[in-house]
């Protein structure tokens, strides 16, 4: 369960927390909270002190609905942003969140050391070969249509069944390319509604067939506060009782808008471990 970033190697065995950050106007939470440098050096500085193995940008929103970011835009968003947090945060491992090769291609020449694809290479189909040719680890999600269509497109036979089909082949296609620091994210909210996605965390422990690294995603999502009947900005307490759950299940990795209580939440979890 490790995997090499950078020339270090990450045991996910023990589940680590992704911090995210936003660079982009509209994010469902804190679309708009770090668009400055000194926001943007001041919430990373904090993600890392708290415990974050991982920085994750990104520069294009995929809440469901979120509007078409070019990629001249992406990139004008996203570039000084991984530029400058390499220059002070040397040691840190940034992800970069983005779908296109071209943009994984600079993150990556700039320092990036992981590249996070809500599409598995659905929407750039040089991803893949890009993820091959650099060497880096390589997170696949599962979505079907783009942010814009997805949320129309949440009808499924067999949800787990369709979803680790999808991963089936999109591991066998990423190792035939020689791709093998792998992750798999099934993409909570991403072309499910809230009765799947509680569907997909109870039977999340599936995916373990795959024998790869699981990051599970929920943070703050509207599966939780939905639920709760409130909105994201109340949906803490929400989001960290089912980090719990997903831990239980076999989560190796939490992407997060809040590290402190998720960080406190693995420590928690890596207690009732034998």
């Amino acid at each position: 369960m490790t995997i090499n970033c950078k020339g270090n190697l990450i045991d996910l065995a023990t589940p680590k927390v992704m911090g995210i950050l936003n660079v982009t106007p509209d994010s469902f939470y804190d679309g708009g909270k770090h668009k400055d440098t000194s926001a943007i050096l001041k919430q990373t500085e904090k993600m890392l002190e708290e415990g974050a193995s991982f920085i994750d940008i990104g520069a294009y929103s995929s809440r469901p609905d979120a509007s078409f970011v070019s990629e001249a835009l992406e990139i004008d968003r996203l570039i000084p942003i991984v530029a400058l947090l390499v220059k002070h945060f040397p040691e840190a491992l940034l992800s970069v969140d983005t779908f296109r090769s071209t943009i994984a291609q600079i993150c990556i020449d700039e320092g990036a050391a992981l590249i996070n694809d809500i599409s598995a290479g659905n929407l750039d189909p040089d991803m893949m070969p890009t993820i091959a040719r650099n060497k880096v680890p390589y997170i696949m999600m599962h979505m079907k249509g783009t942010p814009q269509t997805m949320k129309e497109l949440n009808i499924y036979t067999n949800l787990m069944e369709a979803i680790c089909c999808y991963f089936s082949e999109k591991i066998e296609r990423a190792r035939a390319l020689g791709i093998y620091d792998l992750i798999i994210d099934p993409g909570f909210g991403f072309a499910k509604n809230v009765t799947q996605n509680f569907e997909l965390l109870q039977k999340f422990d599936l995916l373990k067939t795959f024998e790869v690294p699981i990051l599970a995603g929920i943070s703050r999502k509207s599966m939780i506060y939905k639920t709760l009947k409130t909105d994201a900005s109340q949906a803490l307490n929400g989001t960290t009782a089912l980090h719990m759950v997903a831990l239980q299940k076999g989560a190796n990795l939490l992407r997060v808008h809040d590290v402190k209580e998720a960080v406190e939440c693995v420590k928690l979890f890596q207690k009732m471990i034998p």
